[in-house]
């Protein structure tokens, strides 16, 4: 008997009918021996008409309020599929965050988890009921409904898999598993059947919507058995995400070509070549808790230089705001920020051992025509932000050039 935490997103709650198949699917578990815990998200859209309901109340609503607001989706959630398993003959109980009380702290609508109390849910699993936990939020120290953020049902199932020391965490999706990349932009991707916590990390965080940052730093953290799976589908063993990578280090240098269209670009030129100016510039950028992704920082002539840093698109109008404030303190000549960029990167533990992978990138794309205008590296990874308008083409020709698009020996 293993004790597993499933967690299904929006488009597997997305109807009362999926919410049955889901039911039917936890109860087969169930049946084979297992505790189950299931995390489950918002129906499909819910989130997005909760948002927009609070702005028509308030424009720029009150970040806690909105919480409350937005907290309720998940609150259905589980109240039907509960009900869907007890119509299936299962024992079932359903839990708030705060009644499991997912401690998090009190940056709302972006709150991260501090600990989980989990002698609640323990002694309910030991008494052969499932769980059903409401994904996505939490509570403060105050007593305050908290948000995690977008995606942040998969953290909570993570994160409860942590604290439950669970066999194994399975994320239910409308994927079958991670992909070299999006098919939907390269029909020719394949599925991984196994990809490291390392390549998957770089990969939510470089644009891969299959699973979100934080749910693979938990797991990467605390050695959770990571599994992405297709709710729509009966057979199948996803994608494994997992600590080992020596078996792979043989295998195809790149595992997959990520991307992000969310990008935004923000350039102050002229600003005063001395030491301490980056804190300066993203100091008060990060007091406004925007995440600052990229940054650059050109070399300096006639005492100044320019300092060029991406965000998230959303984010963009704000942090030029925040830099406006910023300019006219360091006495920096101007501004200029351009949000029609996104981020293409090549992902893959073998480059540790395999040199030219970024020289091999940059030609296929200057060969393309397609201008990098900026560049990032790590240990496993190259990103370079380039024009909008060539995301596809780009995202398909590394796809190609890195042989992604053969089927594996």
């Amino acid at each position: 008997m293993a004790l597993i935490v499933q967690k299904y997103g929006g488009t597997s709650m997305g109807s009362p009918e999926r919410i049955r198949n889901v039911a039917q699917r936890v109860a087969r578990f169930r049946d084979a021996g297992h505790q189950v815990v299931v995390v489950v998200s918002a129906m499909s859209g819910e989130t997005n008409r909760l948002i927009a309901l609070a702005k028509e109340i308030q424009a720029h609503p009150d970040p806690r309020e909105l919480d409350v607001v937005i907290s309720t989706g998940e609150q259905v959630t589980i109240g039907l599929l509960s009900m869907a398993l007890k119509e299936a003959g299962v024992d079932a109980k359903s839990y708030t965050g705060a009644q499991v009380r997912i401690l998090t702290d009190d940056i709302f609508n972006k709150a991260r988890i501090l600990d989980i109390e989990s002698a609640n849910l323990r002694r309910d699993l030991d008494a052969g009921k499932v769980i059903v936990v409401a994904g996505f939020q939490g509570v403060d120290a105050a007593g305050n409904i908290t948000t995690l953020g977008r995606g942040g049902s998969d953290t909570t199932g993570v994160a409860l898999a942590a604290a439950l020391s669970a066999d194994e965490c399975q994320i239910y999706t409308d994927v079958d598993g991670v992909y070299t990349t999006d098919p939907r932009i390269v029909p020719e991707a394949r599925k991984l059947d196994t990809i490291t916590f390392e390549e998957m990390l770089e990969m939510a965080s470089l644009g891969s919507k299959v699973l979100q940052i934080r749910s693979v730093e938990f797991a990467g953290k605390y050695k959770v058995k990571l599994r992405v799976l297709s709710s729509f589908q009966d057979e199948g063993e996803g994608t494994l995400i997992t600590v080992e990578e020596s078996k792979k280090m043989e295998e195809p240098i790149i595992s997959g070509i990520a991307f992000n269209r969310d990008e935004a670009k923000l350039t102050m030129q002229g600003v005063p070549d001395r030491p301490g100016i980056a804190y300066q510039i993203l100091g008060p950028v990060a007091d406004a808790n925007i995440d600052v992704d990229m940054i650059i920082q050109n070399v300096g002539h006639d005492g100044t230089t320019d300092f060029s840093f991406t965000v998230n698109r959303s984010e963009f109008e704000k942090a030029k705001a925040v830099l406006e404030g910023v300019r006219q303190h360091i006495g920096a000549r101007e501004i200029v920020g351009d949000n029609k960029v996104c981020k293409v990167s090549a992902v893959g533990v073998g480059m540790r051992s395999h040199p030219g992978v970024a020289s091999k990138m940059f030609r296929v794309l200057a060969e393309e025509g397609i201008n990098i205008r900026m560049i990032s590296t790590s240990e496993i990874k190259i990103s370079v932000v380039l024009d909008e308008k060539y995301l596809e083409l780009a995202v398909r020709v590394l796809h190609r050039a890195f042989d992604l698009d053969q089927p594996k020996a």
